[in-house]
């Protein structure tokens, strides 16, 4: 059953451009619609997430999605707001980050469906490496003018410039292989559609030209608006980086406290991009989080349902039970039920001190432990005055003065977790040999 895919981008904000006549021609049939991927890592992150949701929309309307890994575009550098060219990748770094990808995708996206909108993932390495350039400029590049792609936004921005390297003819030339890519699977899987950021739309556009001057059909081209965040800043980034879909790269931790962390406005836009929540259920949604903001009722929900969707829900549970362990809401259990990174990355930036594993074994007195042997507290007089009036936690649970910290204190095997009061934390660290005992900031 075909479903109106434009109307459902619209009211989630995620139009930004449409050529017109896309909403009847998709109404009439099932069609197909590509996004294309730049595979110069082996995992996603979420500024790649619209794209991926814009190809979700279109499978769930009863069309099909076909992604696009740009292995030879991903080789040449897309001119389109960025200063500098990409580099080379080998075709064995190239395969692997295509499989990678892959499996990143069919947590969106279904490709083992039997319906006739299974989803599809391409690699247009695979349809230019053997075109000769020769070929290329005699079949496709005499088609398009060097006026027509001067006028494109993507090549002024960067001629115009006050960059001393400019644009090099490999970065020029690049419409014309997207554009080929679009040419190529209107040929060979009967595609009709492009979809992109809204930079892309010169790109795009340049391929509905090829499709018409060379294939003699007619083709659609679709953007959406480039994610900003309220404040001004890059969405998808922090000061560690990107916020990857590879849980290896940034833990489900991070990401879930990237999504809780956003603010109102953010997460009211957000919310109807990120998840497949229905229009009503979002603006109840909405609605509620107003009337009591400090909840951040939709904060939670953005957060759960990107979460899941994006690394399943145990990992979300998780990542909720880690998030609660700064607010006193834990016990040692759930502590040594985290692995090393998400330990890491909870107490990120709380200073530290390392002691040798036999004094742990030996049983390092509690009095010690917070004063002479990490620095944590400035005397052995302070720890036991702060001991008395029951402020001191190991791993979260109250001690006395008298109790000895031991290997069954140990939270991976390496790691215990002092505490003062609600919000100063302290870790040691457990090193196997004396390579130079640091105390704590």
């Amino acid at each position: 059953m075909i479903t109106n895919f434009v109307e459902e981008l619209q009211w989630r904000g995620m139009i930004h451009d449409v050529m017109p006549g896309t909403e009847e021609h998709l109404m009439e049939q099932m069609r197909s619609a590509y996004v294309g991927i730049d595979p110069t890592a082996d995992s996603l992150h979420i500024g790649h997430l619209v794209g991926v949701m814009m190809l979700k929309h279109f499978q769930a309307s009863g069309h099909r999605p076909i992604a696009l890994v740009g292995g030879a575009t991903g080789m040449i550098g897309d001119p389109s707001g960025k200063s500098d060219e990409r580099n080379l990748l080998d075709e064995e770094t190239l395969r692997h980050n295509q499989e990678a990808i892959k499996e990143q995708l069919s947590r969106f996206l279904d490709f083992d469906s039997d319906e006739e909108n299974a989803a599809i993932l391409v690699n247009n390495y695979d349809w230019m490496k053997d075109f000769s350039f020769l070929s290329f400029i005699r079949d496709v590049g005499k088609h398009i003018t060097v006026n027509y792609m001067m006028a494109k936004d993507s090549v002024k921005k960067r001629l115009s410039a006050e960059s001393a390297e400019g644009m090099s003819f490999t970065e020029f030339t690049y419409q014309l292989v997207q554009g080929y890519d679009f040419l190529h699977l209107y040929r060979e899987k009967d595609l009709t559609l492009q979809m992109g950021g809204s930079d892309q739309w010169g790109n795009i556009t340049t391929g509905t030209e090829l499709v018409r001057r060379i294939g003699g059909g007619k083709a659609y081209a679709m953007t959406c608006p480039l994610i900003t965040k309220a404040d001004g800043t890059k969405f998808g980034k922090t000061a560690g980086g990107n916020i990857w879909l590879d849980a290896e790269r940034t833990s489900p931790y991070k990401f879930y406290q990237y999504w809780l962390n956003t603010s109102d406005e953010d997460a009211a836009k957000y919310i109807k991009i990120f998840t497949f929540l229905g229009k009503e259920e979002i603006e109840n949604l909405i609605a509620e989080h107003q009337e009591a903001p400090h909840q951040r009722a939709l904060q939670k929900r953005l957060a759960e349902e990107v979460t899941i969707s994006t690394h399943g829900l145990e990992n979300y549970e998780n990542a909720v039970k880690a998030s609660e362990i700064l607010f006193g809401k834990s016990t040692a259990a759930n502590l040594k039920a985290l692995n090393e990174k998400t330990f890491l990355d909870i107490f990120e930036g709380v200073p530290q001190a390392e002691v040798r594993r036999g004094e742990i074994e030996a049983g390092l007195d509690i009095v010690a432990a917070l004063a002479e042997k990490t620095g944590f507290l400035q005397s052995n007089g302070e720890a036991r005055r702060a001991l008395k009036q029951n402020s001191i936690s190991v791993n979260q649970d109250k001690v006395a003065d008298g109790y000895t910290i031991t290997t069954e204190d140990l939270i991976n095997h390496r790691f215990v977790l002092l505490q003062r009061g609600k919000k100063n934390y302290f870790v040691i660290r457990v090193v196997d040999e004396d390579s130079g005992i640091k105390k704590g900031d």
